[in-house]
């Protein structure tokens, strides 16, 4: 069975695009994926080069351009763009025929295969996602978004989504609202919007294997009584996630998995080690 992957970017994010590509074919070997581009303003010629790329690995690419109006009004900060909104509506965009898809941020690896993510039962929930389980960081995030009652706060950059049940049960009047009446809280604004209205909604998967942050290394490492250590992420972790302004691609980064990131970066992009 093919699956669906989505990703949602500008012209910036391509070239971390094909790092995150590149790592998912090469660890999910034999399977077939279909991989939706959402965007309003990549160039032709940055598409077809894209659509080279996907099908270099016998894979296939849709392009879906979004009208720029939509989410012209709300708000981009910091390392943000627009395109990070185009996953709350992916729903109507995308092929009705589509049951479900999954969301990647392209500033992940993939470093094992991810079928059984992608099969998980989703009966009754809009989402699964993964919430990174630091408590000043669910503290400060729970006060942020008072008065809206969130257990937990679920990080989007890996979203696997129930078309079906969102197209029956996500308002596209309440999204654009929620953002009008909220404009000054949104730090992470798409984010901010999916735990505010959807929370409840959202089945919780397990960060460590499913959107590992790679800030916490030895929190992890700690908190599992080092049960968690580079041996069980290298075999069982699906997705490290290189969360925050600081991204692996550039320069000055240094971190735990910078040497992985650099070794799949170079497999894509020839002299960028």
């Amino acid at each position: 069975m093919r699956m669906n992957l989505l990703v949602t970017l500008d012209s910036k994010y391509i070239r971390p695009l094909k790092v995150m590509l590149y790592s998912l074919f090469v660890n999910n070997p034999g399977e077939d994926f279909d991989i939706y581009l959402m965007h309003s303003s990549i160039s032709r010629t940055e598409i077809a080069d894209i659509e080279s790329f996907v099908n270099r690995y016998n894979q296939k690419l849709f392009e879906i351009k979004i009208d720029d109006g939509y989410f012209q009004n709300a708000p981009v900060i910091l390392h943000y763009t627009k395109e990070m909104y185009y996953r709350l509506l992916a729903y109507k965009f995308l092929p009705r025929e589509l049951d479900r898809i999954l969301y990647l941020d392209p500033d992940i690896l993939v470093i094992n295969p991810i079928r059984d993510l992608y099969n998980m039962d989703l009966d009754g929930y809009l989402y699964a996602a993964a919430f990174h389980n630091v408590i000043a960081v669910k503290e400060i995030n729970r006060i942020r978004l008072y008065p809206y009652k969130i257990t937990a706060y679920f990080n989007s950059g890996v979203l696997l989504m129930n078309l079906d049940l969102q197209r029956k049960l996500v308002n596209e009047d309440e999204i654009y609202a929620f953002i009008e009446k909220n404009w000054s809280k949104l730090i992470m604004p798409d984010q901010d919007i999916i735990n505010a209205l959807f929370s409840r909604q959202i089945k919780c998967i397990d960060e460590k294997l499913y959107n590992y942050d790679v800030r916490y290394y030895r929190y992890y490492k700690v908190t599992t009584n080092n049960i968690c250590d580079m041996d069980y992420i290298m075999k069982n972790t699906v997705f490290l996630h290189f969360c925050g302004k600081k991204k692996p691609w550039h320069k000055e980064y240094s971190g735990k998995f910078h040497s992985l990131y650099k070794h799949y970066e170079s497999r894509v992009i020839p002299g960028s080690q």
